[in-house]
């Protein structure tokens, strides 16, 4: 347990934003999983739906300070990439 007066209000702070932070990668994680689901059902149209939600939320996280703005970034890229993957296959086998 913190002694100092200005250690006790740090530990106040750090569980605010800790509670905050896992909101926010908690739904981040949850509106991946949504893309990530179409694209595994081999739903493109769903994944595009669902996609600038999820680029939306990573984005956030990432201003936060929840991510690493790189690791926001990449995930990101490899999202799109897979969704337009999945847009590509359907129109070649159209």
């Amino acid at each position: 347990m913190p002694n100092h007066k200005s250690a006790m209000k740090r530990a106040r702070q750090n569980e605010t934003r800790r509670v905050r932070n896992r909101k926010v990668k908690s739904s981040m994680r949850t509106a991946v999983k949504r893309v990530r689901a179409a694209i595994e059902e081999g739903d493109a149209q769903a994944a595009a739906e669902h996609l600038p939600a999820a680029v939306r939320l990573i984005q956030r996280a990432a201003s936060k300070g929840v991510l690493h703005p790189n690791n926001a970034q990449r995930s990101v890229s490899r999202l799109v990439r897979a969704v337009q993957k999945l847009g590509d296959e359907k129109s070649n086998a159209a």
